[in-house]
């Protein structure tokens, strides 16, 4: 059991290497564009090109990987990772650090898809949410440290030294990889053909409908945090970076209260999500110029938003557990998605209307994302398919293995 726990732990490392990798960069841009020589603009792109790959290959990656031994994909994409911030430390040409954000966005839905199947796969049926949520807490664990010490590095020591940061935190958790996860060879592999059939299903294209809503909802605004709370509470660099911060370490404790949910009853806890982050987004709009209440208000809103991931990832694990990790890929593309939605909507808000309506565009989507979970409920009842008994929705999420 001791061992399971670091495989887990080990996982929830490499997620945490590949989001400060992923999202590390958003806070370096300046130095980057200094030391290249390129416009913001074009800088920008090694964020933007990232989420794009993602969001297109991901389902298909993680397909052409499904036959492989699951230690042998999950180490190769790490390292893959760890090169790639070798790389980008090493360069002084755009065109190269271009390329080598492309390479491990191929990658990383891969990495994701296998670690979260893995981590169920691991542990008993009645651990498997709570082992998800762990590797989960990689991310969280990301936006909350890994994305700031990369940008403090950048800004304090030197652009390189951010970028072998991400190296070394890719490396070790490579290393445990290779020591802590059991050669897993895929036994009797799922066709191609078995895995694409789930997306023959309404029902599923109402699920991925709902997530892309959701993580627009979360996204369209916490996409201009900064600006957020700089125009509308006017709280200055300092307080921003404060408030960024407690934001990620309340999202930590955040995800493992949403995974104790969703182990309790996966439906309502789903059902709940747009509810809760609705209200959130009305407390910030009534809180917004208020200094004192927007601080209490961020450390909700940082709750509220990290149980977006786990609770669609088990809402859409509920409709793929005869592919669970083909399931993963469509929630790792399709999240991406949803936050290419709601960040390209929440800029034209903030453009025409100001930052404090960026609320109600958040609160649109979070309807919006209700109204299909509604929808594709309202197939269960209607016996397209019937919806597992309670007592036995964290069982079909823990099925949940390769």
């Amino acid at each position: 059991m001791r061992k399971t726990s670091l495989t887990v732990l080990v996982l929830a490392l490499g997620v945490f290497g590949i989001i400060t990798t992923e999202m590390g960069m958003v806070g370096v841009l300046p130095q980057v564009s200094a030391e290249l020589g390129v416009t913001p603009s074009a800088a920008g792109w090694l964020v933007g090109v990232f989420a794009l790959v993602i969001a297109v290959s991901g389902p298909f990656t993680t397909l052409l990987a499904s036959g492989i031994d699951r230690k042998k994909v999950l180490a190769a994409a790490i390292a893959v990772f760890a090169v790639s911030n070798a790389v980008y430390a090493l360069t002084t040409q755009y065109e190269v650090m271009l390329a080598f954000r492309v390479v491990p966005a191929l990658f990383h839905p891969v990495f994701f898809a296998v670690a979260l199947a893995t981590a169920a796969r691991l542990v008993p049926a009645g651990d498997a949410t709570r082992a998800t949520a762990t590797v989960f807490g990689g991310v969280t664990v990301g936006f909350a440290f890994g994305v700031p010490l990369t940008s403090y590095l950048a800004e304090h020591v030197s652009l390189a030294s951010a970028f072998w940061f991400g190296a070394l935190v890719n490396l070790i958790a490579f290393l445990g990889i290779l020591r802590f996860v059991p050669s897993m060879p895929v036994g009797q592999r799922v066709s191609y053909g078995a895995q694409l059939s789930v997306l023959k299903q309404s029902r599923m294209w109402l699920t991925i409908t709902s997530v892309v809503l959701v993580f627009a909802a979360m996204f369209s605004v916490y996409g201009y945090f900064a600006e957020y709370l700089g125009q509308v509470t006017h709280m200055d660099g300092t307080w921003v970076s404060a408030m960024l911060m407690a934001f990620g370490v309340i999202m930590i404790l955040g995800n493992f209260v949403f995974g104790g949910l969703l182990r309790r009853n996966l439906i309502r806890t789903v059902v709940a999500y747009p509810v809760l982050i609705l209200l959130v987004y009305v407390l910030l709009y009534a809180v917004g110029p208020l200094f004192a209440p927007m601080v209490v208000a961020v450390l909700v809103w940082g709750a509220v938003h990290s149980g977006g991931l786990i609770v669609s990832q088990s809402w859409l694990g509920r409709d793929a557990v005869d592919a669970p990790e083909f399931g993963n890929s469509l929630f790792i593309s399709f999240s991406n998605l949803g936050i290419t939605v709601g960040t390209a909507v929440g800029g034209w808000v903030l453009a025409e209307y100001g930052a404090r309506q960026l609320a109600w565009a958040g609160g649109a989507f979070a309807i919006a994302a209700l109204i299909a979970m509604a929808l594709r409920l309202g197939l269960d009842r209607a016996g397209a398919q019937q919806a597992p008994p309670a007592g036995q929705e964290v069982r079909t999420l823990g099925d949940v293995r390769s």
